[in-house]
């Protein structure tokens, strides 16, 4: 929705767009609390921001703010063509296309990296600042900053809604992927405290993933990669909570639950990532996924081969996240005396001192060292920085365990 208002009032006026969107949102709460959710709760949201739309246009067709001068949106000013043209931008068709151009306009290069995933996570996918700051393992201040910089960025510099020139494809898709990426983790294991798993995020990145499988412009090697990593993890979701939300590790998760068509319609884009010259971290994530996926049982596990392709990740790009997913393995692998030794020895490890699953791991391998105190200790600094229940109850269940 945002990229179709994005496209109708300029990228220069993204704050009109996102307030379109919003208020859209507020009138649902309102008329949906009275009259019921409506049989398309989609096509219901879609006319009314357009009516909103209409509203905005109507009220600043003259104003020096809003720049209707180009071919399409110069129709937008007319009561004679105003309605017509507003709904051929609302087609589904279109609304894809828009995505894509959306996507691409927040990944200028004028833009940080780390500015242009934050803009896509919070005007595409409906991220909170909160939200965002967990991918980023960063605070809410240091995201509503990169917001307001970026969005001045785009006011000052009224960036085209075009998807770009292929010079400029490569590096910008590289970015868009990423997005999607932190978006289904998001989904895949989400800050929300009342869901641990958000499939409607989960879904969404999938979405966005697979609107760049088909266009001929992003059919790059990482785009079928990620989307075949999104697919091997998506199948193992309905066995990874009870019936009561709480949390199944994978060693005693019910494989008869796994989505085993998704698997094969991952194996599907894995091969069709098999080309060019380059493997991405996406291929070597997703190898590892399906070594999960293809196991018959957790002991079955061919943890030697996940612990090589860790290694070779860790190559490629340094990534602390990485880095501790690799102790996993060795783990696995070497046991917990060398598992505690990568753990150490991980660089840049001050990212991870705010991250539950760090400390969970400490405390895991502490246990498995019988070193209870320090197992303890850190499962306890583990219950204080994850924001879900259900986390926190699995954690106290593993202090119950260590001290009995």
């Amino acid at each position: 929705m945002v990229s179709v208002l994005t496209k109708i009032f300029g990228t220069e006026n993204l704050e009109t767009a996102e307030d379109v969107v919003q208020q859209t949102f507020i009138d649902a709460l309102s008329v949906w609390k009275l009259k019921g959710i409506p049989d398309n709760p989609s096509a219901w949201l879609f006319r009314v921001a357009k009516n909103k739309a209409i509203d905005v246009i109507r009220r600043n067709k003259h104003s020096v703010q809003y720049d209707f001068n180009d071919s399409e949106r110069a129709l937008l000013t007319s009561e004679y063509t105003m309605m017509t043209t507003m709904d051929n931008l609302f087609k589904e068709e279109l609304i894809k296309d828009d995505l894509l151009r959306m996507m691409f306009a927040c990944c200028h290069p004028g833009i940080s990296q780390e500015n242009q995933i934050t803009l896509i996570l919070k005007t595409l996918c409906g991220f909170s600042t909160a939200e965002i700051a967990k991918t980023f393992l960063t605070g809410e201040d240091t995201i509503s900053k990169r917001l307001y910089r970026t969005k001045e960025f785009f006011r000052e510099h009224k960036i085209p809604f075009v998807i770009p020139s292929v010079d400029e494809l490569k590096n910008r898709t590289e970015t868009v992927v990423n997005a999607i990426y932190l978006l289904f983790n998001e989904g895949y294991n989400s800050t929300n405290t009342e869901e641990l798993i958000r499939k409607d995020l989960i879904e969404e990145a999938m979405m966005l993933c697979k609107l760049l499988t088909e266009n001929s412009n992003t059919q790059m090697p990482e785009v079928y990669a990620l989307m075949a990593l999104m697919c091997f993890h998506s199948a193992r979701s309905n066995s990874r909570l009870t019936a009561e939300g709480e949390i199944i590790l994978l060693p005693y998760q019910d494989r008869s639950k796994w989505n085993f068509d998704l698997i094969a319609l991952g194996n599907d884009y894995m091969n069709k990532a098999a080309f060019g010259e380059e493997i991405s971290s996406y291929h070597i994530e997703a190898a590892i996924a399906y070594e999960h996926c293809s196991a018959k049982s957790f002991k079955e596990t061919n943890w030697k081969k996940i612990l090589e392709l860790y290694e070779w990740l860790c190559k490629i790009s340094s990534s602390p996240i990485w880095e501790m997913n690799k102790a996993i393995a060795i783990m696995q692998v070497h046991g917990a005396g060398k598992a505690l030794e990568a753990l150490e020895n991980i660089k840049d490890k001050k990212k991870l001192e705010s991250f539950y699953i760090y400390h969970s791991l400490f405390g895991i391998i502490y246990s498995l060292l019988n070193d209870k105190v320090r197992a303890k200790k850190c499962l306890d600094m583990a219950i204080e920085l994850t924001q879900s229940p259900t986390e926190k109850k699995m954690l106290k269940e593993k202090i119950s365990v260590l001290l009995n």
